[in-house]
């Protein structure tokens, strides 16, 4: 017999009000995991074969990183117009789909001048489009914590910019979320950041092998911390020789990809766990037909 005395309940009670209050993208029961994939992994495909491989792969939604190659999504000719984002949002709902985010190239870490003033003007441009096209989710960098400043100052001016955006935000129905990338991949430095934000339009982008390949910090700590923040997530797997990366199909690299999976899974995640294959940086991998195709099969059968 199950026996839940005083002191569990008041625990248990509490830390469902607590997720109530975040708005985190956890819940009590699991759900069906929702896949997606970034267009990053294929730069060369129009909207609508995007649409149409995600269609009849069975995928839940896209994430869109750029269009042709085109990664300032508003120049893109898709989402040129108001009736133009209007028939985007109806091919994509007609196939079933969703747009989990729009990844911009926004980076927070920049100092006062020219560069920041453009970055958040391209982030509140991001926020904008994404709540035409009815999308949940901007992608924003951290990103670099550059040698000529210091360690906490380049973290306040990160803060900042979260909150800027996040208060551009306010109202859209749009979340601003940071992905752990570039130097900022450790659990205390992000922790730090959401904490110091402490913003309701703010959240995380968890890229598990972007934080392990450099930390090498398991994923059931960086999960702890960092869960109450975590909507989106980035999956892919990779092997590591003389600390560089070689990106691998799921299951076939060195990183704790699926442990990280099953931490979120069991936890209840809501969210997506969208395929990240770096085809446009790394032209040299597979192409997207196969990799991306592998990803939603080996997905499957890892969670059935």
């Amino acid at each position: 017999m199950l026996i839940i005395n005083r002191r569990n309940f008041i625990q248990s009670s509490a830390c469902l009000l607590a997720m109530a209050i975040t708005g985190t993208h956890f819940g009590v029961k699991k759900r069906k995991p929702l896949l997606s994939f970034s267009t990053l992994g294929c730069p060369d495909w129009s909207f609508e074969k995007i649409l149409n491989f995600a269609a009849e792969h069975k995928f839940d939604g896209i994430e869109i990183r750029g269009i042709l190659r085109q990664l300032d999504l508003t120049k893109c000719d898709e989402f040129s117009s108001a009736d133009k984002i209007k028939s985007a949002k109806k091919m994509v709902r007609e196939m079933g789909l969703k747009i989990t985010d729009l990844g911009s190239s926004a980076a927070m870490h920049h100092g006062e001048g020219e560069e920041r003033i453009k970055n958040l003007e391209d982030g509140k441009r991001f926020i904008d489009l994404a709540q035409e096209l009815s999308c949940p989710y901007v992608r924003v960098f951290p990103n670099n914590f550059p040698k000529d400043k210091e360690h906490n100052a380049v973290i306040d001016l990160i803060v900042n910019g979260l909150t800027i955006l996040g208060d551009h935000a306010k109202g859209s129905g749009v979340k601003v979320l940071m992905e752990t990338h570039g130097d900022v991949v450790k659990t205390a430095d992000i922790l730090k950041i959401m904490q110091q934000a402490n913003h309701s339009r703010v959240g995380l982008i968890w890229d598990i092998v972007n934080m392990w390949s450099i930390s090498k910090e398991p994923p059931a700590m960086v999960f702890k911390a960092l869960q109450p923040y975590i909507y989106h997530t980035h999956i892919k797997d990779a092997t590591l020789a003389n600390n560089k990366l070689t990106y691998t199909f799921i299951g076939k690299g060195e990183t704790p990809i699926f442990e990280a999976v099953d931490i979120l899974r069991n936890a209840g995640y809501k969210g997506f766990y969208s395929f990240e294959w770096e085809k446009l940086w790394h032209p040299e991998i597979a192409e997207p037909e196969v990799a991306i195709a592998d990803y939603v099969k080996v997905m499957r059968q890892h969670f059935s």
